[in-house]
């Protein structure tokens, strides 16, 4: 497992910088720099000093030092080792390589360990500079959130030996979360570019009653919904992303170029919704093309000569979606809220050849754009809700479910192939007690069970995973 590297070495110098916000690639993609020690420990100090003093100190001209740093415990009857480049570190929810019982240390329970940087400077009457850069980081291992790592981790490795891993939008960049500029008018709305959040992700977390926690969410530990289908595309890069707002109404378009390797599809959001007094609403179509699903290599693939050990396969479709969201918060202790997403899976269009470099400068040695004979359908649903026990107090429930249509032409619907139908259940309850708007520790469970289809492959077809946990916030 490893202990947690508190003096990272910077030994591995940046080949590029795409953009400028984007991808910071390494000369071996599979070390990634250790700068979540030196980070985490920053802001553990920065919030023990600097806020004694004054509340607003992270503040100077409109530019803003933010972070989180989130750790704790957990137990899972079912699980895999702990990965110390996956950002959830566990898997939380029951995976294909979920095995043992096992208790570990558990980073990223609640929030995403970070630290950023945010502006909002005015230019004009009308008119500000803004801006984010963001990176995410494992506070266990000390790494900057690298998911593509931890597939490698996993290449040629039967599932029960395997360590926790997927797939997943941080694959150790330098800025593996938001990395943009742009301008905002109140007037005329915000424009930026660069790597955004997408609409589906800012929606999903703001309707998610566990606002996509990794170790009690599904929408937090699976990227398959805030995704659009496939959680590299949680965040875009080389994207405009547009939004306006008038009065209680508000609307948005995000647009990726989708002319480079880490994400060569094009994509298209559009985002409308609003505020009715207690109740809120969204609806979302998202469109990404040549969407990457990427995996770690089997031990065929691995035997193959001339096949780089520390590349990566992936599975190539266009995919389509709508949701639609809602929340009801009267402004009593508590609030219930849900969503509904519905995803479409086709082979893409334009096939790609394998032999390039994707997300954070990973090599792809094999391609399957054939993974969709028919057209696959994903439904996802949730519903759950805030219940504020004491003015510290917040206790949070919640269900989500899949429900996966056959694709494989016959309607089949039980484990023999992933292509049949099947679903996806899983309930969660937190306890979460903040002692100021910067310190909570949290407590909580979620059990996950996956039937037919969904599945295939897997050791164990159920997992509960038991947590607490100290999140830090400035």
């Amino acid at each position: 497992m490893g202990a947690a590297c508190l003096n990272p070495s910077f030994s591995h110098s940046f080949a590029t910088f795409d953009g400028g916000y984007n991808v910071a690639r390494h000369d071996n993609p599979a070390h990634r720099k250790k700068l979540g020690a030196i980070i985490g420990l920053a802001a553990l100090g920065i919030t023990q000093t600097s806020f004694a003093a004054d509340d607003n100190s992270l503040t100077w001209s409109g530019i803003t030092l933010y972070g989180t740093v989130d750790i704790g415990v957990a137990h899972q009857n079912h699980g895999a080792p702990l990965s110390q480049d996956m950002y959830t570190g566990l898997a939380y929810m029951v995976t294909k390589n979920s095995n043992h019982a096992i208790t570990s240390v558990a980073p990223n329970g609640l929030s995403q360990s970070k630290l950023g940087l945010r502006g909002d400077v005015p230019v004009a009457d009308d008119l500000r500079f803004v801006f984010n850069l963001e990176s995410g980081f494992n506070p266990e291992s000390g790494k900057l959130s690298d998911a593509l790592a931890a597939l490698v981790h996993n290449n040629g490795k039967s599932a029960d030996v395997q360590t926790t891993g997927a797939d997943g939008s941080r694959a150790g960049q330098l800025f593996n979360g938001p990395a943009f500029a742009g301008l905002a008018s109140p007037t005329f709305g915000t424009l930026t570019v660069g790597r955004h959040n997408t609409f589906l992700t800012d929606v999903v977390t703001k309707f998610d009653p566990l606002t996509v926690s990794y170790a009690f969410s599904v929408l937090g530990a699976s990227g398959t919904t805030a995704g659009g289908g496939n959680t590299q595309d949680v965040r875009l890069d080389d994207s405009l992303k547009y939004t306006y707002t008038w009065q209680n109404l508000h609307a948005g378009a995000l647009y990726q170029f989708g002319h480079n390797d880490t994400s060569p599809g094009r994509a298209l959001q559009l985002d409308a919704g609003g505020v009715f007094g207690a109740l809120a609403v969204d609806a979302i179509y998202a469109s990404k093309k040549q969407a990457l699903l990427a995996s770690s290599l089997s031990a065929a693939q691995m035997a193959t000569p001339g096949v780089p050990h520390d590349s990566l396969a992936a599975t190539v479709s266009d995919n389509h979606s709508y949701g639609l969201t809602a929340a009801y918060r009267p402004g009593g202790w508590w609030n219930v809220m849900g969503g509904f997403e519905r995803i479409t899976y086709e082979n893409p269009s334009s096939p790609l050849a394998a032999g390039f470099s994707s997300l954070g400068g990973y090599f792809i040695s094999f391609v399957n754009n054939n993974a969709y004979p028919h057209e696959k359908v994903l439904k996802v649903s949730w519903v759950g809700s805030n219940m504020r026990l004491t003015d510290a107090l917040t206790l949070t429930g919640a269900w989500y479910h899949y429900d996966q249509d056959s694709f494989d032409g016959k309607g089949c619907s039980n484990r023999s192939a992933s292509t049949c139908s099947g679903t996806l259940n899983a309930v969660s309850a937190v306890l979460d007690y903040r002692f100021d708007k910067r310190f909570d520790v949290y407590a909580g469970a979620m059990y996950s069970h996956v039937e037919d289809g969904l599945a295939n492959g897997y050791l164990f077809t159920s997992a509960v995973n038991v947590m607490t946990g100290v999140r830090v916030q400035f």
